[in-house]
């Protein structure tokens, strides 16, 4: 029989509707196109893009030269940008401002056809170091709210360009979906003086159903509410409210987890479009205490139709114990 779930961060009901119930061979399998020569992204095409912002690159080397191994550069096709005042204005009951922000790219790897997944954990850190230099470069800026990185990985999950890469958009205001878990998060503090994100993992420590992998700092589970069929978080295992404020330590093993739950993923789903958002605190405001960053991980396997668009509801045809489970036993 169906289920209805509700997440407990932000109240929102999910239907699981395991009559629909699919396996992960019932998914369509992606057809991987490979362009080279004209990609920007590749080695060799720097000239292709706008000057790099930072790189990754071995002493000696020139800036927007060959020999890096990650580059970070502006978005030629930014959603906002950078010049300019906020100014807030109010057309009768309407609000408006500029869009002011910054849009980048963090370009993974010169090569045109490896994935993230597929990197080395190294290299994996490397991005993540990338991410965190950019954050705290940015919230210098008092224009800005929030800086959101994601990653579109394939052309159903939004991908214009099929070369591996992240992209972070540093914005005036504090998205809904984020204003949601801030909302959720700080109710639950009021209320029980803990984090609901602590509490939400010891919960699923205890349970196991729906743990995927775990280390010494960071988990992968399958949210009791999923939105999206084996959609997973990745979370610290201690407290903590923002991705920037971590490093050193922590980051060789949150590339060794985020790494192998992008591979488990890829070799469970036979290499699925995703999407992954990092959460992490505004960059304004105390949030400290209620607030904890984490990664959400979206296979795109299915899509959003009138029932989804007209209640807000979403339909998910796989359980995430069942989910959890089938990611777990993928042999690496």
């Amino acid at each position: 029989m169906p289920e209805i779930r509700k997440d407990p961060i932000v109240d929102r009901w999910v239907i699981i509707s395991t009559e629909r119930g699919k396996r992960p061979q019932d998914f369509p399998s992606p057809v991987k196109r490979i362009k080279k020569g004209s990609c920007p992204f590749c080695a060799g095409n720097e000239s292709m893009t706008p000057p790099e912002i930072l790189a990754v690159r071995p002493e000696g080397t020139s800036p927007n030269q060959t020999g890096w191994t990650l580059r970070v550069v502006e978005n030629k096709y930014p959603a906002l940008t950078l010049g300019g005042a906020v100014d807030r204005v109010g057309e009768g009951m309407f609000d408006k401002m500029n869009g002011v922000g910054t849009h980048e790219v963090i370009i993974e790897s010169p090569d045109h056809e490896m994935d993230l997944e597929l990197l080395s954990e190294r290299r994996v850190e490397d991005c993540l170091w990338a991410f965190r230099k950019r954050i705290l470069d940015l919230k210098n800026d008092p224009r800005f709210r929030y800086i959101l990185i994601f990653k579109n990985h394939g052309d159903s999950a939004g991908a214009s360009l099929e070369h591996t890469h992240c992209q972070l958009v540093a914005l005036p205001i504090v998205p809904e979906l984020v204003s949601d878990e801030l909302a959720g998060s700080k109710r639950h503090h009021d209320y029980k003086e803990r984090c609901i994100f602590c509490d939400m993992i010891a919960q699923e420590q205890w349970d196991g159903k729906r743990i995927v992998v775990q280390n010494e700092k960071f988990v992968t589970l399958c949210p009791y509410a999923p939105r999206f069929p084996f959609e997973t978080w990745l979370l610290p295992r201690y407290h903590s409210a923002r991705f920037e404020s971590n490093g050193g330590e922590t980051f060789p093993q949150l590339a060794e987890i985020f790494k192998e739950t992008l591979l488990r993923m890829r070799m469970a789903l036979n290499v699925p479009p995703y999407n992954f958002v990092i959460h992490t605190a505004p960059l304004q405001g105390n949030h400290e205490d209620h607030f904890h960053w984490h990664i959400e991980i979206m296979p795109k396997l299915t899509r959003q139709a009138g029932f989804e668009q007209g209640t807000g509801f979403y339909i998910n045809p796989v359980l995430p114990e069942e989910a959890a489970d089938v990611l777990r036993k993928v042999k690496l």
